[in-house]
């Protein structure tokens, strides 16, 4: 028990030196990322996270290593549609691209503690309640496809309910003041569009969470793995950004091969009765090579068939 407690002590505090670093050092003055900067960064965060995966292997052993690489992987992909989302966000908002970092490094904060939230609550539920395992398969089914036929064009952040009532008790400027959330007009507190889009932005995320942890606790049990997985697959989010921005919109078809990643898991949690009355054991190292083949599927059609109406270009 006390090695668990010194484990998850030991990450956190290892997690809030990452973040430290990435805002002391890596976001140290206010601008936008060039896609060479983008890159490193994000290699940089890749590479913290495949270190950490062979620290898992020496630890736990095999099948651990392979869920930690299979959430980090399911998170990671299914957060690239949540930039598809963010970059829409800063558009219709006209945010400067030199501003968009500051909002981002922000948005991960709120990002990790729902994460959180999330994650145990999630675990809680399908450890006391088994039934809860098919609700959970039956929304994965649901997310795919809600996922499949939604269009992130149709973003529309007045419609945010969040926002709304935001805007009932602070009024909101109708410029940037800089870099600033908040400014003082007529000795009047105000919220910028910049503080407008980070509560957008956030709100989103949770949403996107809904559908990326339930897929995460699918391959995995274990809340150290679920929750390790998906707060290393966070921290790069913001380098990610400025590093597809401008290719986004290639991977017009990574929309299919994510939605067929959660059907696929939805799928083998509804049928795990049949499969296991026919003897037929779907272990991790297929996981992994199916979610992998389908991201490299889904990519490579993407440059073979390139969409004809592009989505905005990131100024």
């Amino acid at each position: 028990m006390d090695n668990h407690i010194v484990l998850w002590v030991g990450f956190n505090v290892f997690i809030v030196l990452m973040v430290m670093l990435d805002i002391f050092v890596f976001n140290k003055r206010v601008k936008a990322l060039k896609v060479r900067e983008a890159l490193i960064l994000t290699g940089f965060w890749v590479l913290l996270a495949a270190l950490f995966g062979l620290g898992v292997y020496w630890r736990w052993g095999q099948e651990q290593a392979l869920e930690y690489a299979t959430g980090y992987i399911i998170e990671q992909s299914l957060s690239v549609d949540n930039l598809f989302v963010i970059l829409m966000l800063f558009t219709y908002f006209r945010t400067p691209t030199a501003f968009q970092q500051k909002v981002l490094m922000w948005g991960i904060f709120g990002v990790i503690f729902f994460r959180i939230i999330f994650i145990f609550a999630g675990v809680a539920i399908i450890q006391d309640f088994s039934f809860a395992t098919y609700i959970l398969g039956a929304f994965l089914v649901f997310s795919s496809v809600k996922m499949l036929f939604n269009n992130e064009n149709d973003v529309d952040p007045d419609k945010n309910i969040v926002m709304r009532i935001f805007r009932k008790f602070i009024p909101v400027t109708r410029f940037y003041e800089g870099s600033k959330f908040f400014t003082r007009q007529n000795k009047v507190l105000h919220a910028t569009p910049l503080f407008v889009a980070l509560i957008v932005i956030e709100t989103t995320d949770i949403i996107f969470a809904l559908d990326s942890i339930p897929a995460v606790i699918a391959v995995s049990k274990h809340s150290f793995i679920i929750y390790s997985s998906n707060i290393f697959a966070v921290l790069g989010l913001r380098a990610l950004y400025f590093a597809l921005a401008g290719v986004m919109q290639l991977f017009h078809f990574l929309r299919y091969g994510l939605s067929t990643i959660l059907i696929f898991i939805g799928a083998k949690i509804l049928l795990a009765g049949v499969l296991k009355a026919h003897h037929i054991i779907i272990n991790i190292q297929v996981d992994l090579t199916v979610i992998g083949c389908i991201i490299l599927l889904s990519v490579v059609f993407s440059l073979l068939f390139p969409e004809k109406n592009a989505m905005p270009k990131h100024e």
